[in-house]
């Protein structure tokens, strides 16, 4: 990716001369006039469509960022109530490109990883990372869309579902499978003005794979004493199918939860599926977006007091999440004491567990243990662990137990404003992921997204 800066508050001529004396193919992004147009950018802020002109902001400056050196953001006027300044730093965050502005701006930029200087050398040779919620959405399209992948949603009849699928559908970053008859589902899916043109659709009642799966079924569990009988009866279930398509090859991932508990969607999973060679325990993780950060929590949603080879093994699937979405993993396990400094059993259990996890993936960067603050925030890190790589820039928490997991990201989530996407179920040898039943839409595609790029990575094991 090219280098970039937004110039904000200074001759823009001056600074294309200057950059363009430094870099061969200096490209200009003016993500209004020259891109969206003012006139919907206009409609698109007053409407509070906002997130649309962002999102395709996004999408073009990374288009002329593959192919340019650099890419100088052209500064925009203020539009509807958002004045120039908080409008400008909002576009520099989501495309993550520092600010040069001789003017102070500290006022706007407090508690922010978003880098302004007056200083052109300084901010060419700075390092920024920020990863806004909608930035990481859009890579989620992305990284779905490189290797497309089919996902089969079990219930067709709710109105969330309906409307997501057809968000998913016309994106063509996956194919779709509905369980339900076909009229049923699309006359639902009219009364709500949702178009479903690209899906598939399986009856439950009436279809070509049935036998055959029933069959597959009786065969995994004929052992644990399922009678035929009994195997056509799950495959009456919409859960048990949808699991059974996964098994069979006929989907690659399954999204369930909507309309049913956690339990009903991952037991079948459990049963059918089961666990990788490598990761004898399903666990879940949390994708934590901030207002400029991506993080991975875990686990807060399955195992209430993992032992230490457990800890030790939610620790590297995590890793390895971190990894789908593109992010380097760089792992905290969580304790109430920083590397040496405390003893007791539940430290002592969160040290072990990092020794373990180092000697099964040497290579992985971990921290164990060490407290929230220390692993999150450099300044308190140079201080109780100056010596680590991990401590002040973790991007994976591993919390040491359900207690701590659960109630950690449901802070992060309604106390700091966070979206929370899950939970991911980690450690299946193909995916299965629940939904929550008060999910929204967004929570449908993001989790339909994510099931989709863990089945391309699982491929590529």
């Amino acid at each position: 990716m090219a280098d970039s800066i937004l110039a904000l508050g200074a001759n823009f001529q001056e600074i294309y001369e200057i950059i363009s004396a430094k870099f061969k193919n200096v490209a200009v992004f003016d993500p209004i006039n020259d891109f969206y147009g003012l006139e919907n950018a206009q409609k698109a802020f007053e409407n509070g469509s906002e997130r649309e002109f962002f999102k395709s902001a996004i999408n073009e400056f990374d288009r002329l960022a593959e192919s340019a050196d650099f890419v100088l953001v052209k500064p925009a006027k203020s539009i509807a109530n958002i004045g120039e300044i908080e409008l400008n730093l909002q576009i520099a965050r989501n495309l993550n490109v520092p600010v040069f502005c001789r003017e102070n701006l500290s006022f706007f930029t407090r508690n922010s990883k978003l880098i302004v200087s007056g200083n052109l050398d300084e901010i060419l040779n700075a390092k920024q990372d920020i990863i806004t919620p909608l930035r990481f959405e859009n890579s989620l399209f992305k990284l779905a869309a490189k290797d497309k992948k089919t996902v089969v949603l079990p219930e067709s009849e709710d109105e969330r579902i309906l409307r997501a699928s057809e968000f998913l559908l016309k994106s063509g970053a996956v194919d779709l499978i509905l369980l339900g008859d076909e009229n049923e589902v699309k006359f639902k899916a009219e009364k709500f003005g949702v178009n479903l043109s690209g899906a598939r659709f399986i009856n439950l009642e009436k279809n070509e794979h049935a036998d055959r799966l029933t069959a597959a079924l009786f065969e995994a569990r004929k052992s644990k004493g399922v009678s035929l009988e009994q195997a056509r009866e799950l495959m009456r279930d919409r859960t048990y199918f949808a699991t059974m398509m996964v098994q069979e090859g006929l989907a690659h991932a399954m999204v369930s939860g909507a309309n049913t508990t956690t339990a009903h969607t991952i037991r079948p999973a459990l049963q059918i599926i089961k666990t990788r060679p490598d990761s004898p325990l399903v666990s879940s993780s949390f994708i934590m977006c901030f207002d400029e950060d991506i993080l991975i929590y875990a686990d807060c949603a399955i195992n209430p007091n993992p032992d230490a080879q457990q800890l030790a093994q939610i620790a590297l699937v995590s890793a390895d999440t971190a990894r789908a979405f593109g992010l380097e993993p760089r792992v905290a396990m969580l304790s109430y004491s920083s590397g040496d400094s405390g003893s007791g059993a539940d430290i002592d259990l969160v040290r072990s567990a990092g020794e373990i996890a180092r000697g099964l993936a040497p290579a992985l960067k971990i921290e164990a243990p060490v407290q929230y603050d220390a692993a999150i925030d450099p300044a308190v890190a140079r201080k109780k662990l100056p010596n680590s790589d991990v401590a002040g820039c973790a991007n994976v928490f591993v919390f040491p137990n359900l207690n701590a997991g659960n109630i950690g990201y449901k802070i992060a989530q309604r106390s700091a404003n966070c979206v929370a996407v899950g939970p991911i179920l980690q450690g299946l040898k193909k995916p299965v992921n629940d939904l929550s039943r008060g999910c929204g839409v967004g929570d449908v595609v993001n989790t339909v997204l994510i099931s989709a790029i863990q089945a391309a990575n699982e491929g590529e094991k």
